[in-house]
């Protein structure tokens, strides 16, 4: 048996789905989990073979953590930890950050449950899987934005100031407020919150 663990805020979607996949057989759901902080203890404590994220998952305190945060603290713990991210949306921007986490999978919420159990096994086993329609976004993404860039406004749509950017990514301020700077003039905008809304928007971020 593959035993899983399946976090996801909306309740009646993540029990479905629970339900669902045990019915395909070879599938054991250990635990669910609500939210990220939930689901990093919960893969300490259960050890699962593949967790499946909902990549959109808010924090406890909505501060804004999401699937790839959560999956990239559960990897601190057991690098050798099989992930799946779920998402409603095929958001180019956050593939490559999800794969630089060490996310396995990458699939729609869309995706038919025996389809997904296969890619469950797949990964279980040791491959990787890309929804179609997210990796063909990926090769035409025109994200203008340099990878310090979207440290910078990732950090910023997370509410941290300047100085706590600094701290966070080991920069010097000034050299934020250049990052900052350059982003706002490629997106457009005034304001580094605004120009992290857009990123978010367009799905860079």
């Amino acid at each position: 048996m593959i035993r899983l663990l399946i976090a996801d805020d909306e309740n009646l979607l993540r029990l479905a789905l629970a339900a669902l996949l045990e019915l395909e057989g070879d599938l054991e759901v250990v635990a669910q989990a609500e939210n990220g902080a939930t689901a990093i203890q919960l893969a300490a404590e259960h050890e699962p073979d593949v967790v499946l994220l909902d990549l959109e998952m808010p924090g406890p305190d909505f501060s804004g953590i999401d699937g790839i945060d959560t999956a990239s603290s559960i990897l601190a713990a057991r690098p050798s930890q099989a992930i799946i991210l779920l998402t409603r949306h095929a958001r180019p921007g956050v593939l490559k950050r999800a794969l630089r986490a060490g996310v396995r999978g990458f699939v729609s919420k869309s995706i038919e449950p025996a389809r997904l159990a296969t890619v469950i096994a797949d990964v279980h086993g040791g491959a990787r899987y890309i929804d179609s329609e997210i990796s063909t976004a990926a090769m035409i993404d025109d994200c203008p934005l340099s990878d310090r860039e979207l440290d910078v406004l990732r950090q910023t749509a997370n509410g941290l100031s300047v100085r706590e950017i600094s701290v966070e990514l080991h920069l010097a301020a000034g050299t934020v407020r250049n990052y900052l700077s350059s982003a706002m003039q490629k997106t457009g905008t005034s304001a580094r919150h605004e120009a992290a809304r857009t990123a978010r928007e367009r799905g860079w971020l």
